[in-house]
């Protein structure tokens, strides 16, 4: 722990929901849920108007229509998400050096490496506060919710005390006071099973577990989680914060809002991405040595699988097969929606067999059925669209043939809406975020 409130913890509010009603006037105020809108789907994130309801993540989409039929069901736009994100991280980087991301809305900026004339309580809280007015203009509109402490840990729980658009700073020497009387799931790492253990065992708040001896503790759950426990039971948090490394990767993704189930398909899919990265990589005269899969699953559960290998490669066969034996080790049971291959750990030259050995034949790529390798659905609710006369807009509905559009976008009041066959040619689909290609940048990590 610091002595000093210096460590600042960030979070976005309802973020996924919340960019959808800044860019859909008519859903402002609105109860929305962001998820899988199909009959298998979960609720990635609700709006507080939703969560009024009992709506929250993780739930099935089927439980949420049935505690609000009323609430706009998204499939989610996560070009838009990234775009939001990317803007608030510019924000936090212009206010510290010391940045670390955990996942698309949240993040943790070290105030010590900040340049503020002292890190007392008064200087904090006015800039945590100046700090959540300028990702407001950033993003246009998003609000966040700000926690500032001594530590990651007290900063992360001072972050979710005054939700949404709050702002929390723990004074030095009361955390103590603010974390005895919570329950011991607040704590890092304490999940449905170990806060029934611990229950069971008659530790129910962070209060019972901090007069518990770190021997007791670590007796009922082990070396590593029951001296990790007992430590943040007393408020000891000294991880830093860490800045994001940059990663140096050449990866190619593409989201299918339709669940891709079938494993040969997927396969392929990964064949051909794999096939991509090889020829960017021969492009740039660069080879890699680990090889990398990012698997997002039907409840936007995201999965990445990663392996080294001895030397550095390009071809696109070593790079495939790799790719798919990674995807041996994901369950995939009840489909996937996104799937991408990344090459890291570059250099400027291949190493070449020490046994002078050919690499394998050719591989042909699976030839996978068009709405297979193209398999974002036609006219996802919540999509974006462009129709030759009227302008920008939003998929509202769609089915027997027709596609209902709301035309709106952020910067217009609630807009028409109006139907039109789906094969209509003025109507066009936009999706800017299926089908993409990255340098140097580390993969998405979001956490609805």
């Amino acid at each position: 722990m610091r002595r000093e409130a210096s460590v600042l913890h960030l979070d976005l509010d309802a973020f996924f929901a919340a960019v959808e009603q800044r860019d859909k006037p008519s859903l402002r105020g609105r109860p929305v849920v962001v998820g899988g809108v199909g009959g298998r789907g979960v609720v990635a994130t609700a709006s507080y108007e939703a969560r009024v309801f009992g709506v929250r993540s993780a739930m099935s989409t089927r439980e949420a229509r049935a505690r609000c039929p009323h609430a706009a069901f998204l499939s989610g736009r996560f070009h838009a998400y990234r775009t939001a994100s990317r803007q608030v991280m510019a924000v936090l980087r212009d206010l510290s050096p010391l940045v670390e991301p955990l996942s698309l809305d949240e993040a943790f900026v070290d105030l010590a490496a900040a340049d503020l004339p002292d890190l007392g309580v008064e200087t904090v809280t006015a800039v945590a506060r100046d700090l959540r007015a300028a990702v407001q203009e950033a993003t246009g509109g998003l609000t966040a919710t700000v926690g500032v402490a001594t530590s990651k840990f007290m900063a992360k729980i001072a972050s979710d005390l005054d939700k949404p658009d709050g702002l929390t700073v723990v004074a030095p020497g009361t955390e103590q006071d603010l974390l005895r009387p919570m329950p011991v799931a607040v704590i890092p790492g304490v999940g449905p099973a170990t806060a029934e253990r611990l229950r069971a065992s008659g530790f129910r708040t962070v209060a019972d577990l901090e007069q518990a001896s770190e021997a007791e503790v670590v007796r009922l759950l082990g070396k590593a989680h029951g001296h990790g426990l007992h430590r943040l039971a007393h408020g000891l948090d000294d991880r830093p914060v860490v800045a994001e490394r940059e990663a140096k990767s050449i990866s190619v993704e593409d989201t299918y809002a339709e669940d891709v189930t079938d494993r040969t398909t997927m396969e392929g899919l990964l064949t051909r991405q794999a096939a991509t990265v090889a020829r960017r990589l021969a492009k740039a005269r660069q080879s890699g040595r680990t090889v990398t899969i990012k698997v997002r699953l039907h409840d936007f559960t995201t999965s990445s699988r990663s392996q080294t290998l001895d030397a550095p490669t390009d071809h696109p066969q070593v790079i495939a097969r790799t790719a798919r034996a990674l995807l041996g080790e994901v369950d995939t049971t009840g489909g996937v929606r996104l799937l991408g291959v990344g090459v890291s750990g570059l250099a400027d030259w291949i190493q070449e067999s020490l046994f002078g050995d050919e690499h394998d034949e050719e591989e042909p790529l699976t030839e996978l059925p068009l709405a297979e390798t193209s398999r974002r659905p036609a006219w996802a609710p919540g999509a974006d669209v462009v129709h030759s006369e009227h302008g920008p807009g939003w998929v509202w509905g769609s089915g027997r043939g027709v596609v209902t559009v709301r035309f709106e976008t952020a910067e217009t009041g609630p807009g028409p809406v109006r139907s039109f066959a789906v094969d209509d040619p003025a109507l066009v689909l936009l999706d800017p975020g299926r089908h993409e290609e990255s340098d140097d940048s580390p993969a998405d990590n979001p956490s609805p």
